[in-house]
C-alpha cells in the first residue's frame, strides 16, 4: 500500500509537471530572463534533495499516522460520524482550509517565514518554481500535518486526494501561463488561478502578502486577506520575488542557508512598496 500510494503521487506528479511545462513554453505568460533549462536543472535539484531527506523521512511515519488516527477512531469528522463521499469532499475542503492558515502563519511567524522565505526569492516564476521549497519548510509542514490529522480525522483516500490536489494546484498555479481575462475572474471566485497566486509573489507587500489559499480561493475573501489580481499586462511588468533578494544570484547554496539569512523579518513587517516606486 506505501508503494502504490507514493508510485501514484510520482506518476501525478511526473504527469502535471509535463503538462504545464508544455504549456507554459508554447504559451508563456511572462519572458524569463534566465534560461529554462538553468532553472529546471537547479529546481530539479533541489528538489532530488528535498526527496532523499524529507520524503525518506517523513512519508512512511506520515501514512503509519495517518492509518493508526482512523482505526483509533479520532478526529471531529469521526466523531461526526462522516463517511463515503460526504467525508471524502469535506474532508478536502477543511484541509485546504487547514493549510491557507498554514501558509498564512509561513508568511506571519518570523520563524517559519525564515524558512518559506527560500520559496519567495525566485525573482521569476515557472512551473519549477513549485519545486523551490526549503527541507526545513517541509519538515515543519508535515509536523503541521500531523496535527490537522488527528484534528480532523480523514481517511486515507481522502488525505491522499488532498495531496494530490495541492501537487497539482502547486504546478497549475506557478506555471507561467495565464487564462483570457473574463474567464480568469469568473474561476478565481472559487479556485486559485495562475494570475490570482503569480500576485502573491510580487515584491510590493500589498499583493505579496495576500493570497494565501491553494486550492479554494475563497478562503481569503473569508479571512480578508484577498487582493484582487492585476491584469496581465501590469503582471508583466511589476517584480517578482523580495526586496533584498532581488540581487542575488539564483543558486543552491543560497536557497540551503536562507533560513540564517541577515534580513528575515517576516513578510508583514516590512513596508509595503509606494505606488510610482
Amino acid at each position: 500500500m506505501n508503494l502504490d500510494l507514493d508510485t501514484g503521487r510520482l506518476i501525478v506528479f511526473l504527469t502535471g509537471f509535463g503538462f504545464f511545462l508544455g504549456l507554459e513554453s508554447l504559451l508563456p505568460a511572462r519572458p524569463l530572463e534566465d534560461r529554462k533549462h538553468r532553472r529546471l536543472l537547479l529546481h530539479g535539484i533541489m528538489a532530488s534533495v528535498n526527496t532523499l531527506l524529507v520524503r525518506t523521512l517523513t512519508f512512511v511515519p506520515m501514512l503509519t499516522w495517518l492509518v493508526y488516527v482512523e482505526q483509533q477512531g479520532w478526529g471531529i469528522a469521526r466523531w461526526l460520524g462522516l463517511s463515503g463521499w460526504l467525508e471524502f469532499i469535506i474532508s478536502v475542503i477543511v484541509l485546504d482550509a487547514f493549510d491557507y492558515f498554514w501558509h498564512r502563519a509561513n508568511h506571519r511567524v518570523t520563524f517559519l517565514w525564515r524558512f518559506h522565505k527560500a520559496h519567495h526569492t525566485d525573482t521569476q516564476m515557472d512551473v519549477s518554481t513549485a519545486l523551490r521549497f526549503h527541507p526545513g519548510e517541509l519538515l515543519l509542514s508535515t509536523l503541521a500535518k500531523a496535527t490537522w490529522v488527528v484534528i480532523w480525522g480523514p481517511s486515507t483516500i481522502a488525505w491522499f486526494v488532498f495531496e494530490v490536489l495541492v501537487s497539482w494546484c502547486a504546478q497549475a498555479h506557478h506555471a507561467n501561463w495565464d487564462l483570457p481575462d473574463s474567464f480568469e475572474r469568473m474561476l478565481r471566485r472559487v479556485w486559485v488561478t495562475p494570475r490570482f497566486h503569480a500576485s502573491h509573489h510580487l515584491v510590493d507587500r500589498r499583493y505579496g502578502d495576500r493570497n494565501f489559499s491553494t486550492l479554494l480561493s475563497i478562503w481569503d475573501p473569508c479571512f480578508g486577506t484577498a487582493a484582487n489580481p492585476l491584469d496581465r499586462a501590469q503582471m508583466a511588468n511589476l517584480d517578482l520575488g523580495l526586496p533584498d533578494a532581488r540581487a542575488q544570484t539564483a543558486s543552491f547554496k543560497h536557497w540551503l542557508i536562507e533560513p540564517g539569512s541577515r534580513n528575515n523579518l517576516a513578510l508583514s513587517q516590512q513596508p509595503a512598496i509606494e505606488e510610482g516606486h
